[in-house]
């Protein structure tokens, strides 16, 4: 495991998935929402989000949170040896962005960029659900299964299988939280 690719739904918990698993591996952690957005919620122009993208991928290690864009999400997935997949069911996904809202009235979310506005944020993660959940939750699922022959593939479809995946990577590692 050098090259992981953490992805999924938006409000899946990649981001908590993707800083543990960081601090197990002591593999450096891209938040792709920080590199493609700025503090305060403008995003980075395009092409030096790619050129940084490319830059991550070209290194010898690493674990990437988060989707990006349409081409660099692709472009990742090819490239990571590690696979893991947040799929858990849509209600628990939309659970998961209300806590983010509320409870981002008290603490920055995790893996946000410093100043994000909240409010809109959390209206296009909303919109983000079923989109997702309609056209790419389908196609992930055909590429890990199809991964599996070359990668190594972590499907995780609950949160119990998250907290089991947690506790198998701290077995061995013998890592800690």
């Amino acid at each position: 495991m050098r090259k992981v690719a953490v992805f999924g739904n938006t409000g899946g918990g990649k981001s908590t998935l993707s800083q543990q698993l960081s601090d197990i591996t002591d593999l450096p952690l891209y938040v792709l929402d920080k590199i493609q957005y700025q503090p305060g919620g403008a995003q980075v122009p395009y092409e030096e989000y790619k050129r940084i993208h490319e830059q991550i991928i070209a290194t010898d290690g690493w674990i990437i949170d988060g989707f990006g864009c349409l081409e660099t999400v692709w472009l990742r997935l090819a490239k990571a040896d590690t696979l893991i997949y947040v799929d858990l069911p849509l209600s628990l996904h939309f659970w998961f962005v209300s806590k983010r809202l509320i409870m981002g009235f008290f603490s920055p979310p995790q893996g946000w960029p410093e100043n994000s506005p909240l409010l809109k944020s959390s209206i296009t993660s909303y919109r983000t659900l079923w989109l997702c959940h309609k056209r790419l939750t389908p196609k992930y699922r055909d590429y890990v299964i199809k991964a599996r022959s070359t990668k190594t593939v972590y499907h995780l479809q609950s949160l119990r299988q998250i907290s089991e995946f947690l506790e198998f990577m701290l077995t061995q590692t013998n890592g800690y939280l």
